[in-house]
């Protein structure tokens, strides 16, 4: 949402915002630049590498923190005097205009093609938040109480639904397993949906829907929290992140609930400890969220009444403008691999196109991942300083939607 209000900015959103955007573009330059996670999944303990998965790792932040503070800015959009009926139209509006970026600007950015890389659509997190946005602009007439109980159902309670499998659809040339199957593909387990038959286009659901509205639903109901004082407000922000933290311990200390994928013993003590933070993502699980949300309720605490350093301020910056910072940092991170290639007499037409056979070398140590996402970030920042200032000087309706 574009929370430009009468009031001055609360910048402790705009950082937190602002760091999560900075740690999503490790992950997607990690994608394009690092040979060990291309070869085996980055959180596969028994032949990944402590710094990959950690690498990995604390991106896990990203997605949950950034649809918690979207809802978070719809509740202080009406607390700064918004009329209810255009916050839910430009909820809706906006939510279906990121559906569409998903399937275009997004696949764009990541294939340099307009043509589905394996002839699929991918539905990632831009996907999950805009139907979510359509969700919420739903319910936002309910009263507070009902939101946070429908929050709380789909955050608390969605891991039952791990109970429930749907037949999986193997693609192209296989029969379809039913229209429920790919209901269920979509609300909560990840694979391929095929809308319009069997011979038509595939769509690969990677960010199942449940229960991605839900933790919006709740950053919008801890909004009630900012018309408080500030000292009252960073209690309960460090209070709310230290209980997702408890609980998060409790429950994956005895594999209780909340996670389809129990930790266990390794080689080492920090292996294990890694093993116990080893969550799953694809859909995010109680425990991933109370591991990110938490961590990122006590940022939140911590920066109320900080002075900005200028570091700081970068980071308001890029937290002001994230859907444009999102949508370059595709291309940007798909640059960066293409150059090192280049410069590293790799495959860098593999790395152009991401598609096709694999060739029998390809990518770099991690240090090179971290050299490409500094880089990017020189790239990037300029332009994200421009646009953040047209949003400030101009209030056209388009700058919304961006």
């Amino acid at each position: 949402m574009n929370d430009t209000t009468s009031r001055p900015r609360l910048t402790s959103i705009d950082w937190l915002r602002g760091l999560v955007m900075v740690l999503m573009l490790i992950d997607h330059t990690r994608d394009f630049v690092h040979a060990e996670s291309f070869w085996h999944s980055p959180t596969n303990l028994a032949v990944i590498s402590s710094a990959t998965f950690l690498t990995r790792w604390i991106t896990h932040f990203c997605a949950p923190v950034f649809v918690f503070l979207a809802g978070l800015s719809v509740s202080l959009q009406l607390q700064a005097g918004h009329p209810m009926a255009s916050v839910r139209r430009l909820l809706f509006t906006r939510g279906l205009w990121l559906v569409l970026v998903e399937f275009t600007l997004v696949h764009l950015g990541w294939n340099f093609s307009w043509k589905p890389w394996l002839s699929l659509g991918i539905a990632q997190v831009i996907w999950a938040i805009g139907l979510s946005m359509v969700l919420m602009s739903g319910v936002l007439h309910l009263p507070w109480r009902w939101i946070l109980g429908l929050g709380l159902v789909l955050v608390l309670g969605h891991n039952l639904l791990d109970l429930v499998t749907a037949p999986a659809w193997a693609g192209a040339g296989h029969p379809l397993p039913g229209w429920w199957s790919g209901l269920w593909t979509i609300l909560h387990q990840p694979g391929l949906v095929a809308p319009f038959g069997a011979s038509g286009p595939e769509l690969r659901i990677v960010y199942p829907l449940i229960p991605w509205p839900g933790v919006m639903m709740l950053g919008y109901c801890l909004g009630r929290a900012y018309g408080l004082p500030a000292g009252r407000r960073k209690r309960i922000l460090s209070w709310l992140g230290l209980s997702c933290l408890v609980v998060f311990v409790l429950l994956r200390a005895g594999n209780l609930y909340g996670d389809a994928r129990p930790w266990s013993l390794q080689t080492t003590g920090f292996r294990t400890a890694l093993s116990f933070l080893n969550t799953t993502k694809y859909p995010p699980s109680l425990l991933y969220l109370l591991m990110t949300l938490g961590p990122g309720l006590l940022l939140l605490a911590w920066r109320e009444g900080r002075t900005d350093s200028r570091l700081d301020q970068a980071l308001v910056t890029l937290g002001r403008v994230p859907l444009f910072f999102y949508l370059l940092q595709w291309p940007t991170a798909h640059l960066m691999g293409v150059l090192f290639a280049a410069l590293g007499g790799r495959d860098w037409h593999f790395v152009l196109q991401f598609r096709g056979a694999e060739p029998s070398v390809f990518g770099f140590r991690l240090w090179a991942v971290y050299l490409a996402w500094a880089l990017g970030l020189v790239l990037l920042y300029p332009l994200c300083r421009w646009f953040a200032g047209l949003k400030r000087r101009r209030r056209d309706w388009w700058l919304s939607y961006l």
